[in-house]
């Protein structure tokens, strides 16, 4: 079992950063691919970003490639989301999951065994 909690959300003005966190607790960190998804109203939550379990790989939506970095720091089983030149298009609730295996990363809501509550991120235009 993990546990995961999300933090660092807010409003922030288009053009502007944000930087969530995702603390995990429970069983070894290093064991889970780490990835964030994201829930705008009335819509589907979508994949975002992804991030192997050593964090020497990593993936990203084409929508946020370029402007978003995901990382990681093992021995403070936390992972990262980087978020700058922020869009109002961004606006949602951001979820972090956890994945467990050292396989490969994933991009589907199904491929994750457990999830955070979620922070909510709202841009301004």
């Amino acid at each position: 079992q993990v546990q995961l909690v999300e933090s660092g959300g807010g409003l922030v003005q288009a053009g502007g950063s944000l930087r969530l966190s995702c603390a995990a607790s429970g069983r070894t960190f290093s064991w889970y691919v780490m990835g964030w998804f994201r829930q705008a109203p009335g819509q589907e939550r979508e994949f975002v970003a992804g991030i192997s379990w050593s964090g020497g790989s990593t993936d990203y939506a084409d929508s946020v490639k370029g402007r978003f970095t995901i990382s990681r720091d093992n021995a403070k089983n936390t992972v990262y989301l980087q978020m700058n030149s922020l869009k109002p298009e961004d606006t949602a609730v951001y979820y972090c999951a956890a994945k467990y295996g050292l396989g490969s990363l994933g991009r589907f809501e199904k491929e994750y065994d457990y999830w955070g509550q979620g922070t909510q991120v709202t841009v301004s235009s």
